[in-house]
């Protein structure tokens, strides 16, 4: 990955992207009111990219598999074969499993929805498929896998032979059999015991005994079937969790606490961070959102409201409150308003693929962090900037508490995060690349494509020309009055070795490549 100089090999930076619609799932059609429960609320490939999960505000996982690869191999797979890759790449619907019931605590008289607040694809094992999910309180580990249908067949006597309804008759014996009265008004032949109506099996069993005969039918049917539940754990609101690379672990984070699980053990957790204050009064910060490093198994970061990003290194203690890096930038006294720290507020991050560098997504940037360098974020994306003198409707409308996610490509070449009117923008990231485009969510992306130098020194004069040219499409205003603040596209999901890219516009999840 190369940001700024760094890592950089001279070269000139790549072509900017031409995006092409691929498909949707779900699109609604003008005028179709879309119900609360089926608005997607997560959205996440898994490491191969082969198969992708969504979650939405109902509580149910969908879950779609690649179907243009042969043998459902991986394109790093396919190309290491010489096997020629001329589609797109396309999904197909796989299954649907309700993972999460809404709940309610008598204790706290608290409604517990059953929203899924993240997806988190784990290790596959013989075939199937393990994924964690969360709702606000309940952590959930499912294992998805293809079974054998079974399927009742005939019963287990010989058609030749005639047999009474409910009797028992020898298949071969020819001498007659006592009839037995019983107490349910019923009757049956057989070898009974008169005295205390037990049953008498004759050596050999019965061989007429009518049962039906269970067999495997070549047809398969996927079963998800939960096989733990992390539960009780949190006293607030789960807003991450984030698999350790070791496999075998993973952290669950909520506004004032981490917590580190092990993914065999339920009813057990370690709190490895804690910002809770002996008084709540003095609370000026919380957590937004956490993950772990990609490669080191020791290493986790976790932002804050206040735009701060910590790098916490499992070794150095039980409790984690004091980090080994704080990532923040500051901001100028003269330049704070009311809205400066609501503004500043990171809704999530994402390491890159290489861990070598953090993405963050505040209201208004995206920002790209060297690890290695905590004196500031290595590049800034401008994303909302033309919002800026709008802050006070965003307030009264609860638009300016909107949590949008972001995701970088596999690469580490670009980066992508949403925004409103179902938009969301491509921005690259290497030395000297102007690539910044904007789309649509929609079947046809183009129609509002952007494509505008993103650098962070740009001036204000040059902001404002990049969005009066987006004005030269419908609905785009230089001063955002013809967005639509009600639609708006907070989660997306890079391919984790191509570039495509599925992002969720209310209830339709759709996709792009390029």
């Amino acid at each position: 990955m190369m940001v700024d100089g760094i890592g950089s090999s001279g070269g000139p930076p790549p072509q900017p992207l031409e995006w092409k619609f691929s498909q949707v799932f779900g699109e609604r059609t003008a005028g179709e009111e879309v119900q609360e429960v089926d608005i997607i609320s997560a959205i996440e490939f898994d490491k191969t990219g082969d198969h992708l999960a969504t979650g939405d505000r109902g509580g149910r996982v969908v879950l779609f598999e690649r179907t243009d690869v042969k043998d459902h191999h991986s394109q790093r797979e396919l190309e290491r074969l010489d096997y020629p890759i001329n589609r797109h790449p396309e999904f197909r619907y796989k299954t649907e499993f309700q993972s999460h019931e809404p709940e309610f605590d008598y204790l706290k008289s608290l409604e517990i929805e059953e929203k899924i607040n993240k997806i988190r694809w784990c290790q596959t094992a013989n075939g199937a498929l393990f994924l964690l999910s969360t709702n606000d309180k309940t952590i959930k580990y499912w294992k998805v896998q293809e079974k054998k249908v079974k399927k009742i067949c005939d019963m287990n006597v010989d058609p030749s032979v005639p047999v009474g309804n409910g009797s028992l008759t020898g298949s071969s014996s020819s001498s007659p059999s006592r009839k037995m009265y019983l107490p349910n008004g019923g009757c049956s032949e057989g070898p009974y015991n008169l005295l205390n109506n037990d049953f008498v099996f004759p050596v050999g069993g019965i061989p007429s005994l009518r049962l039906p005969v269970v067999v495997a039918s070549n047809e398969t049917s996927l079963v998800a079937r939960c096989r733990r539940v992390y539960a009780h754990a949190h006293d607030y609101h789960i807003n991450s969790i984030s698999n350790n690379s070791d496999g075998e672990t993973f952290i669950s984070a909520d506004d004032l606490r981490i917590n580190l699980w092990n993914l065999e053990i339920s009813n057990q957790s370690f709190n490895i961070v804690d910002v809770k204050p002996a008084n709540m009064e003095d609370l000026t910060e919380v957590i937004t959102s956490a993950e772990f490093h990609p490669i080191h198994c020791n290493t986790l970061a976790y932002s804050s409201s206040k735009g701060s990003i910590r790098l916490i290194d499992l070794r150095q203690s039980a409790l984690c409150d004091t980090h080994a890096k704080l990532f923040e930038e500051h901001e100028a006294p003269s330049s704070r308003s009311f809205f400066t720290e609501i503004i500043a507020s990171i809704s999530d991050i994402k390491f890159a693929k290489d861990g070598r560098y953090i993405l963050s997504r505040d209201y208004m940037t995206l920002k790209l962090w060297d690890i290695n360098m905590d004196s500031g974020p290595v590049s800034t994306f401008q994303v909302h900037e033309y919002l800026r003198p709008r802050l006070c409707d965003l307030y009264e409308n609860d638009a300016i508490f909107d949590k949008f996610e972001c995701c970088l490509s596999g690469d580490g070449l670009r980066v992508a995060t949403g925004s409103y009117s179902n938009l969301f923008r491509v921005f690259g990231c290497v030395p000297g690349s102007n690539e910044a485009t904007t789309l649509e969510a929609s079947k046809n992306p183009m129609r509002r494509q952007v494509v505008t130098p993103a650098r962070s020194s740009r001036s204000l004069s040059s902001l404002t020309r990049v969005v009066r040219r987006g004005s030269e499409s419908p609905g785009v205003d230089a001063n955002g009055g013809a967005f639509d603040f009600t639609t708006k596209l907070l989660h997306l999901a890079w391919h984790p070795s191509e570039n495509s890219i599925a992002c969720a516009a209310a209830n339709s999840l759709y996709m792009y490549y390029a």
